[in-house]
């Protein structure tokens, strides 16, 4: 029998991604999220939902740019100080000894550290409540060739990605292999 827990945000996982803008005099700086995820196939999009209350937010809507860089287990300590620090009080790269690159397409930062990065332009902004959530479309994906697996894509078990467990306010790594998707439930 299930225990009813209200209405509460308890779907597991979400991701643990570091949002890149530059503020208004060009000061980079970034975030960690996690109420976040990819929303669209065709274009190729990602949602983020940040509070207005974050240097972030306004950054973001003003260059309508931004990044997302993905940690690996490795940078656990860098990506939660990144969602700990405020942005207004002092940079966060140099406090997190990481490095700030000039994204290619879009007029935001990334994270040199990070494996995996997506530059985003702004398309669609929807107030929810206390979180306003920003659409991006993904103009390009840029992978370390250490991660890179067959085909010449981003390989999950070299990525090594975190989560985030909602509520209970935990970071994990990526569990074991499990299947082929679109193929394993054919056995059925």
């Amino acid at each position: 029998m299930k225990k009813s827990l209200g209405a509460r945000t308890l779907a597991f996982p979400t991701p643990v991604w570091v949002v890149g803008t530059y503020d208004g005099e060009g000061k980079p700086n970034i975030m960690t999220a996690a109420w976040a995820g990819i929303c669209c196939s065709q274009p190729p999009c990602v949602a983020v939902s940040l509070r207005k209350a974050t240097y972030t937010y306004g950054s973001l809507m003003l260059k309508k740019a931004f990044t997302i860089s993905i940690p690996s287990e490795a940078r656990v300590k860098e990506a939660d100080y990144c969602g700990i620090a405020s942005g207004k009080a002092g940079n966060k790269f140099t406090a997190a000894g990481l490095t700030p690159v000039k994204a290619d397409l879009v007029d935001a930062p990334y994270v040199q550290e990070f494996p995996l990065v997506l530059e985003c332009k702004l398309i669609h902004t929807l107030e929810i409540g206390l979180h306003t959530l920003f659409v991006g479309e993904i103009l390009d994906v840029k992978a370390e060739e250490s991660v890179l697996g067959e085909k010449g894509l981003p390989d999950i078990e070299k990525v090594k990605p975190m989560v985030f467990g909602p509520e209970i306010r935990t970071y994990h790594g990526v569990g074991a292999y499990l299947g082929k998707p679109f193929s394993i439930g054919k056995e059925l």
